[in-house]
């Protein structure tokens, strides 16, 4: 699980890459909840916050990103 801090002090490629390996990672564990093959069904929702927060990061990026643009 990763900490808000742990993602903010990642860099915007870094950010880019843990993210898509997350989605990865969330579809992997989806399919192996659905063949019944996943004993510890707590990682999926794990993963999926993780990706929510990598998410709202990359987002708040983008949004400051633009707000010193038409400053």
């Amino acid at each position: 699980m990763l900490k808000i801090t742990e993602i903010r002090g990642m860099s915007d490629q870094d950010l880019a890459d843990r993210l898509d390996s997350s989605k990865q990672e969330l579809m992997k564990l989806r399919e192996r909840f659905a063949t019944r093959q996943l004993e510890d069904t707590s990682q999926v929702r794990q993963v999926k916050r993780d990706v929510t927060r990598l998410m709202t990061i990359q987002h708040e990026r983008l949004l400051g990103l633009a707000k010193e643009k038409k400053a």
